[in-house]
């Protein structure tokens, strides 16, 4: 007596444990994959290129403070000259410097790498200094997300 077996019908296979994906199956998903990629990416960069420029807002203004004990201290804001770096060693001729005002022996840098500008006196209005990060670029006058970015 021999025994056969009969085809396997297309209702059993997807019953079966071991059967897979169809090909396209695989393409439909990876697509789908594709558009959601393609949509949530750009708002992710971004968020980053946001949260640089108020990382860098809030480093001015932790600076600025630091500034202002500089101040409380000597009695006068650095000069353009002495610049930042009188926040970490005593600029010649002060004698009521209380520093170092910042730990380590290197400025602080901005989130894209380059050192916080000072300036004093302010050339805006209303203001004793100005520090700032020329932002993503760099370069001075930029716009937009290219801005510097400016004590208040």
């Amino acid at each position: 007596m021999m025994l056969t077996v009969p085809p396997a019908k297309a209702s059993d296979r997807r019953n079966h444990p071991e059967s897979g994906f169809t090909l396209l199956e695989l393409l439909v998903v990876l697509a789908v994959l594709g558009l959601l990629i393609g949509l949530v990416a750009p708002a992710a960069l971004r968020q980053l290129g946001s949260a640089k420029h108020k990382i860098a807002h809030q480093s001015i203004e932790r600076l600025g403070g630091v500034l202002d004990l500089y101040k409380l201290d000597v009695g006068v804001y650095p000069t353009t000259e002495q610049g930042l770096q009188s926040l970490i060693t005593r600029p010649p001729g002060m004698a009521r410097w209380s520093g170092p005002y910042l730990k380590g022996e290197k400025l602080p840098e901005d989130p894209w790498g380059h050192g916080y500008l000072y300036r004093s006196p302010s050339q805006r209005p209303g203001r004793e200094y100005d520090l700032y990060s020329l932002g993503p670029g760099g370069q001075p006058g930029g716009t937009g997300d290219a801005a510097p970015i400016y004590n208040e």
